[in-house]
């Protein structure tokens, strides 16, 4: 028997709906899902696995034009993406005309690997739009299978991942076959406070807060967990703890809930508020992180 094994990493603009598609096509909530853009900082990978193949998918940030070090480190991801895949998916939504970035478009439609090119968002338009945008996409991206699908509503998820597997080359496994992913658990600790944080405050606050746990205990029946909440300034500080420790209750309360589900035991966690500035310039920092590959 022929075993099949390969890398399928997602790439597109922000906001498009790639976590959606990684957490649906993997089956496990590995990425976070917000409203918000550029909610995705890291690559993560996701990893499925049968008996004749191994699927690696890939979530990446939303391509963007990089402001600060932070997002440089970010499009740092999506490039290894690119270099990486033995199967790209290019992901698109409806209203959209191109890729925020030229040069990553242009390695997409001169790429040598296959490309699939996913329409999603297509329950909020009609017949005629979709059709519309297909044609177009076709026009602009030649060498790609294009697809139209839902990602929330898991509208023809099945069929994109018969394709993925048809177009998948021939090889063993990368990983362990009972691997879910690359990434430790303190990291999903870190992802689902930081989803909470994105979930509830406004403006400039998710964006400049990092998380870090500073412990994690796993004994027979529950976690014990300490997170350090990292912002930028002062004031920061006091609307993430909010009136009398209110906003942090709950942010803290909200991830116990998911991580509860997602280690499948109780969960204890304390969250703790800390002034780190202008972490999101300092190289050093980022490295820490997790951020800079280099």
């Amino acid at each position: 028997m022929t075993h099949k094994a390969g890398f399928v990493n997602i790439i597109g603009n922000p906001n498009v709906g790639k976590s959606t598609l990684m957490n649906a096509l993997v089956g496990e909530k590995l990425s976070i899902i917000t409203p918000k853009a550029q909610t995705t900082r890291h690559r993560i990978l996701g990893i499925v696995n049968e008996e004749d193949y191994q699927i690696v998918f890939s979530d990446t940030p939303g391509i963007i034009q990089p402001a600060y070090e932070l997002q440089a480190s970010m499009m740092d991801f999506v490039k290894s993406a690119l270099d990486d895949a033995d199967v790209l998916i290019y992901m698109v939504e409806v209203g959209e005309k191109e890729l925020k970035n030229e040069a990553f478009f242009n390695k997409i439609i001169n790429s040598k690997i296959p490309v699939i090119l996913l329409l999603n968002k297509i329950d909020k338009s009609s017949q005629s739009e979709v059709e519309e945008k297909v044609e177009y996409w076709k026009i602009k991206v030649p060498n790609a299978d294009v697809f139209v699908i839902s990602a929330l509503e898991k509208f023809n998820i099945t069929a994109v991942f018969e394709k993925i597997k048809d177009l998948l080359p021939d090889g063993p496994p990368f990983y362990p076959k009972d691997q879910l992913t690359d990434k430790p658990e303190r990291f999903f600790v870190n992802e689902k406070i930081r989803e909470k944080i994105l979930m509830h405050y406004k403006k400039e606050i998710p964006y400049s807060v990092e998380v870090e746990t500073e412990s994690f205990i796993e004994e027979e029946t529950i976690v014990r967990i300490r997170s350090i909440i990292m912002v930028e300034r002062e004031t920061q500080k006091g609307i993430i703890i909010g009136h009398k420790g209110s906003a942090l209750k709950r942010v803290g309360a909200e991830a116990r809930k998911d991580l509860e589900q997602f280690f499948e035991k109780k969960v204890f966690i304390e969250l703790y508020v800390k002034v780190n500035k202008n972490w999101r310039s300092d190289k050093s920092q980022l490295k820490r992180f997790g951020y800079n590959q280099g």
